[in-house]
């Protein structure tokens, strides 16, 4: 405790006389002088002045005083020097609440990249003089190649020139920072590109007098799927792990371990099953339907609702037509069934299996009608039609209608009016498939397809299966504890094929891996190494960890969430090891830099977000972050540019986003936007291809492949048969176009999201994705999604792009589609839709 003192007595003595003594005013020297001499005088005489008394009463007192608090305050002063030299002075400035040391959740050490001003200089005039002027970088270009901070991310528009870029980022750290290539990966998304990129950089090290060998080359620059596949057979006893995704009737053939891996670089987006993994799924379903009673209790509802006859509305023009003569086939309907019967027993499809033949009447709409037996495992009767391959003029006697023209007129009164579970059989080969799954013998899977709620059709079951599987697991999320949050209404058939597909994968994965080598699919080695599973990164050694010190990912707005936990646990471990992971290397730390324009984030279908580059600084944390944005088209002109980003601008996406042409100045021309017409379509395209123009035909569905006008199928045919640097006509759906280019492109068709996905949606919530309280998350991401398809589609043209729209009349203004945002007032559009075309 501390003390100040005052620098005089704190108080008046005068106040401390007593209340009846006053102060008199002094009188002058003589006179004072004589008054002592007089009193003296007096106290010898012993004789007493009163006043002369009280005066000299007064002034003792007072004089007194004065002295004592005078001599009193000095000696108290210095005390209480002396007294607070020996105390302790605390003052407490903690926080009234316990705080402990705040969490440092970063993927990176706070470091930077060793570039100074000269040594930027010197890389930038080598680029100079080795690169030809018009694969030198932009101002945008440089800031992205000299990025010191640990992470980055570059926002790079459609024909924004991004691989030079990146190329000449491998070239600064390993060439001019003496980091070493086994510490770094460079990540592209498909097959194709990998080769592109591989080709570019054995090229450009080469000028730098760097001879980089193919292997070398591969071993930096990967896909997803081959940079996890060595990091799991690096671990003991996987180390002849194959992946699902991979397996070919060739497998076992080859030897492992191809050292160009070639396999490991399948389409991450390619959902098609091989005959080898449907076998091993085939295997797996007889196997699991033979030892799981609830397996089998959740199938039979499955393969009911495949079989069983689909409704129909009563006010279809079929049912309004043949209602009509409902009565008439009522009474004939009992010949019909002893016709069709048979047959089938003569074909040797009767009676099937598991089916009990039961001859019985069922009531539609009032009247009497025949069904040909019961399953009684599917619960539902069965009606056994009539088969293709019978001679179709065959009739009842007397009868004026064939017998199949009688079937079917029956077929529609059962869609529109029986409400009770009817399996209607239209040929023998399905009997024969029935009886396979009635047996659980069905070596062959399931042997139905299955449409789930929100999908565009139908398709086998073990094919759904792979698809709503590799959905949710895209998603970060496990599929049996995904499943067991889901929910569906009692009937919903859904409801028994999520079921299914849980009691499926698990079994399935580990039927896999019993395989001999073991076998695993590629979201479960993810899944294996991410953030849910961190510990298993550790097993890891320091080589098999190293090269994924220093990432660099191209299209990174199509990673998936299940890719993005596996990156950051990744990243931390690389952290985690510190230095004694880069002891005696060039390579130090860690880093990430990653490129992609959200604007083109089109997979959404299979899980990916472009949430997680819009969100790039929150989703990797990083003591510095670095943001890039490359704004130059080297591509497309001016008008191509703004009629695709006036169409996606609708969408959610990084602020500030806007292109400017930077190529070689050209001829501004609109998008041209036509009602479908397949003679203006062959008369434009044979136009351009004639003029020298190479071409992209883009569509949205695969199937329209084959529904091309017979000119253009004859052109591609020929073009075809061309060397393949002569080739000028591509036709590909509006996805696979991405990456590519072409003089004039020509767009058949819209992009529309027609359907609702209940099970999507809630995964989606599941997984933390879309705004809270949106129930359909998913949705509502796909609405945005087929505006951004369109911006991809429309930016793959140089100079020209023409859209066919189909012309379809009374459209649901509900369902969202790109062609809403064509804006016919904008110079960048040109809508001619509706226009008469003139004959020339």
């Amino acid at each position: 405790m501390s003390h100040d003192f005052p620098a005089e007595p704190p108080h008046d003595p005068a106040a401390d006389l007593p209340p009846d003594l006053t102060v008199p005013e002094r009188l002058p020297f003589f006179k004072r002088l004589l008054a002592r001499m007089i009193g003296r005088s007096l106290s010898r005489m012993q004789a007493q002045h009163v006043p002369s008394w009280r005066q000299g009463h007064a002034d003792g007192f007072l004089n007194g005083h004065v002295e004592g608090m005078n001599e009193g305050y000095a000696e108290g002063h210095l005390d209480g020097i002396e007294e607070g030299r020996q105390v302790l002075v605390i003052r407490d400035t903690r926080p009234l609440e316990h705080r402990g040391p705040r969490v440092d959740d970063h993927l990176f050490d706070d470091w930077r990249l060793p570039l100074t001003s000269e040594l930027k200089k010197r890389i930038k005039a080598d680029v100079a003089e080795k690169l030809p002027s018009h694969a030198q970088p932009t101002a945008a270009q440089w800031k992205m190649i000299f990025s010191d901070t640990p992470s980055t991310y570059v926002i790079a528009g459609a024909g924004a020139g991004k691989s030079t870029s990146l190329v000449l980022r491998v070239l600064l750290l390993n060439h001019y920072l003496g980091f070493e290539l086994d510490s770094m990966t460079v990540v592209t998304f498909t097959r194709e590109s990998r080769k592109d990129f591989i080709n570019k950089l054995i090229e450009v090290m080469a000028l730098w007098g760097q001879d980089l060998s193919l292997r070398q080359a591969r071993d930096v620059v990967r896909t997803f799927h081959s940079r996890i596949l060595p990091l799991v057979r690096s671990l003991p006893g996987l180390e002849q792990l194959q992946a699902f995704e991979n397996l070919t009737n060739q497998t076992h053939t080859l030897a492992v371990g191809n050292p160009l891996d070639e396999g490991a670089d399948s389409n991450p987006f390619d959902l098609r099953i091989n005959d080898a993994q449907r076998q091993q799924m085939n295997l797996c379903y007889r196997d699991l339907y033979a030892t799981s009673p609830r397996f089998r209790e959740v199938m039979a509802p499955l393969y009911r609702h495949s079989l069983q006859l689909k409704e129909l509305d009563r006010d279809h023009p079929d049912v309004q037509k043949r209602i009509t003569v409902m009565g008439l086939s009522a009474k004939r309907d009992e010949e019909l069934c002893d016709i069709i019967e048979d047959l089938w027993i003569r074909a040797g499809a009767w009676p099937i299996q598991g089916v009990e033949p039961m001859r019985q009447t069922v009531e539609v709409s009032g009247l009497s009608f025949h069904v040909h037996g019961y399953a009684a495992e599917l619960d539902a009767w069965i009606v056994l039609g009539f088969d293709p391959g019978e001679d179709q003029h065959l009739r009842r006697p007397d009868a004026k209608l064939p017998v199949w023209a009688e079937w079917v007129i029956k077929r529609t009164l059962f869609q529109a009016f029986c409400r009770k579970p009817v399996i209607w059989l239209e040929n023998y080969e399905a009997s024969r498939g029935m009886m396979q799954s009635l047996s659980g013998a069905a070596v062959a899977g399931p042997g139905f397809d299955y449409k789930v709620k929100g999908e565009l059709s139908a398709a086998p079951l073990l094919d759904c299966f792979v698809a709503a599987a590799g959905f949710i697991e895209n998603l970060g999320l496990d599929v049996p504890d995904a499943v067991s949050q889901m929910s569906f209404f009692d009937q919903d058939p859904d409801r028994f094929f999520f079921e299914a597909l849980s009691l499926f994968w698990k079994a399935f994965e580990d039927h896999l891996l019993e395989q001999t080598p073991p076998v695993m699919t590629y979201n479960r080695m993810f899944s294996l190494f991410g953030e849910k599973s961190p510990e298993n990164l550790k097993l890891v050694s320091d080589e098999g960890l190293r090269p994924l010190s220093h990432l660099m990912i191209d299209e990174f707005q199509d990673v998936s969430p299940q890719i993005v936990s596996w990156l950051r646990a990744s990243l931390r471990e690389v952290r985690s090891r510190g230095s004694a992971l880069h002891a005696g290397r060039g390579a130090q730390r860690s880093s990430l830099l990653c490129v992609g324009d959200d604007w083109q984030s089109i997979y959404g279908w299979r899980g990916s977000s472009p949430k997680f580059f819009m969100e790039f600084p929150k989703e990797f944390s990083s003591p510095s972050t670095t943001k890039v944005m490359l704004s130059d088209n080297f591509r497309s002109h001016q008008h191509i540019i703004d009629a695709a980003e006036h169409i996606v601008r609708a969408a959610p996406a990084i602020s500030g986003k806007k292109a400017r042409a930077s190529g070689l100045e050209q001829e501004l021309l609109p998008v041209t936007v036509l009602d479908r017409d397949e003679d203006r379509l062959v008369a434009t395209l044979l136009e351009h291809y004639n003029a020298g123009d190479s071409i992209l035909l883009l569509y949205r569905k695969g199937s329209e492949r084959n529904k091309l006008p017979e000119p253009l199928q004859a052109l591609m045919r020929a073009d075809h048969a061309l060397a393949p640097h002569e080739r000028r006509l591509k036709q590909l759906t509006y996805h696979s176009s991405k990456g590519l280019q072409a003089d004039a492109v020509f767009l058949l068709g819209d992009c529309q999201h027609l359907t609702q996905s209940p099970y999507k949606n809630q995964v989606y919530q599941l997984a933390g994705l879309g705004k809270e309280g949106d129930l359909e998350a998913f949705d509502t991401a796909q609405k945005d999604e087929v505006l951004r398809l369109a911006y991809v589609a429309i930016t793959r043209a140089v100079r020209h792009c023409y859209w066919f729209i189909d012309a379809v009349g009374n459209e649901d203004a509900s369902v969202p589609k790109a062609s809403a945002r064509i804006a016919s007032d904008k110079a960048f559009f040109e809508d001619r839709r509706g226009v008469a075309v003139l004959d020339t």
